[in-house]
């Protein structure tokens, strides 16, 4: 039971470490003026489960804060994911 959960929790840390790396270099670039990183990968990376990495990345380097409409389609990952979190709880709780 405890291999799994392990599992788990070190694929969502990797996940969340590779969408706020992706944040950062998408907040350099968007600097200098290179080559952007896609808004719908940074959105993959959150709907992956690195949602908590974006929204931590999107206020520490000011990235992304107002864009619309991605701020939008980030705010309803997460509540899709906390949707099917509680589902699990709840189904798994009895």
């Amino acid at each position: 039971m405890f291999l799994p959960i392990l599992a788990a929790l070190v694929l969502f840390l990797i996940i969340n470490m590779i969408t706020v790396t992706a944040f950062a270099v998408d907040k350099r670039r968007s600097s200098t003026g290179a080559w952007r990183i896609p808004e719908s990968r940074l959105l993959w990376f959150a709907a992956l489960g690195g949602s908590p990495g974006a929204f931590w990345a999107r206020g520490r380097y000011r990235h992304k804060t107002r864009k619309q409409p991605f701020v939008g389609r980030l705010q309803l990952i997460a509540m899709v994911q906390v949707g099917v979190l509680a589902g699990f709880a709840i189904a798994f709780a009895f």
